[in-house]
């Protein structure tokens, strides 16, 4: 028999309640048409301090749960899922934002197969959405589709449905407003199976509890650092590509000069100069912390990171592999360049004509210096992820 579990967390929600619960109850007939035989709603009080949990109790068919103190959104539902009994589990808020009719639509995805369905408030159904959250959905939801790789219309959408076997995969949540964000950030990278269905969105009961910025804040910093630990490499090598980017604007822009005749720089030209500077090497660091990250979570979850940079390898041979002798060409280059142009002012050539090569040597000396470490930590790393696998070859185990 199949159950569906629906999960409301509920703070200070007196003016909404029990409209949404009565919602959530008179769906048991549109449920059993799809082949689920019983549906459980509990409702999650947060430590509320007006009516809700006195008009929660009064409700035939809801189960309440309470807090003592209030503890956060993302505790509350988390609450609720430790305490439900559904082979289905979904979630929605207590204020009346999201239609419990659509329940069947996305139970309906979850029994044809998707591991975690998401009503989309993104899709083209009608929608109240104000303006800036509708803008803050979008930033983060193209966000993630570009982190993870995965097409998502909308990342911290409230209402769910999920298998009960899907949650050891999606945890741990935060307790904050930040558990959906995190919870399709954290699915997206596990591969579990998503699918979203387009639902109305209606103008809340009550006073919002969201802060566009303090919130957007949260949201944004919990899904990058989510991302970081499946693959940093898809954060850390996207900021080294831009850096380098602009190391080679800015190199560009030299060499034209110089072919001009321009041997000298303003401050402006000098300030240009030293962005680029710093953007070639922060691109090296940042794109070999990421591959060095990512040996560090293959460590941690004890099986390869595939999901790289660009999602499929581009090179044969992991770019990281020829960091080796990139990193001595860049050192011989360095020298002699350093070494020619030293030799040059030494002969008479003046230094408005030569300043460029020795700090183009220096750094391109420093660069080599830099692939050589990494080179040497990732064959270390690159072993160490590949012990176990070799014992139990070795072995037979």
């Amino acid at each position: 028999m199949t159950i569906l579990s629906i999960v409301i967390p509920a703070y200070n929600e007196e003016d909404g309640i029990a409209e949404i619960a009565e919602r959530v109850l008179a769906i048991k007939p549109e449920l059993k048409k799809i082949g689920i035989k019983r549906l459980e709603l509990l409702v999650v009080d947060d430590g509320s301090h007006d009516q809700t949990v006195k008009i929660a109790s009064k409700i035939k068919g809801v189960t309440l749960i309470q807090h003592e103190t209030n503890k956060g959104y993302g505790a509350a539902l988390k609450t609720g899922f430790a305490k439900a009994k559904g082979d289905l589990i979904g979630f929605l808020d207590a204020d009346g934002t999201y239609p419990p009719e659509y329940f069947p639509k996305l139970c309906e995805a979850a029994l044809h197969g998707s591991d975690l369905v998401v009503g989309t408030r993104m899709a083209g159904e009608r929608s109240q959405m104000p303006f800036v959250r509708r803008v803050g959905n979008f930033i983060f939801a193209s966000l993630l589709t570009i982190l993870g790789r995965h097409r998502v219309t909308d990342s911290a959408s409230g209402m769910r449905i999920f298998k009960r076997e899907t949650l050891e995969r999606i945890y741990p949540l935060p307790d904050g407003l930040n558990l959906t964000p995190v919870m399709s950030t954290r699915a997206v990278h596990e591969g579990v199976q998503i699918e979203e269905v387009p639902i109305p969105y209606s103008e809340r009961v009550g006073r919002s509890k969201l802060s566009a910025i303090r919130d957007g804040r949260v949201f944004l910093q919990s899904m990058v650092w989510t991302a970081m630990t499946y693959n940093p490499v898809r954060i850390l090598g996207l900021l080294g590509l831009a850096a380098w980017t602009v190391a080679g604007l800015v190199a560009l822009g030299v060499i034209v000069a110089r072919a001009r005749g321009i041997t000298t720089l303003d401050p402006i030209g000098v300030a240009i100069l030293f962005i680029g500077m710093i953007s070639a090497v922060a691109g090296v660091n940042m794109f070999a912390l990421g591959i060095t990250f990512n040996y560090l979570v293959a460590l941690f979850y004890k099986k390869p990171i595939k999901q790289g940079l660009f999602g499929k390898p581009i090179f044969k041979t992991p770019l990281d592999r020829h960091f080796g002798w990139l990193g001595s060409a860049a050192i011989l280059t360095g020298l002699i360049v350093g070494v020619a142009s030293v030799a040059l002012s030494l002969q008479g050539w003046d230094m408005g004509r030569l300043w460029f090569y020795q700090l183009g040597g220096a750094m391109t000396f420093l660069i080599g210096i830099q692939l050589i470490v990494y080179w040497l930590v990732l064959r270390i790393l690159e072993e160490l992820n590949q012990r176990e696998t070799l014992i139990k070859q070795d072995l037979g185990a």
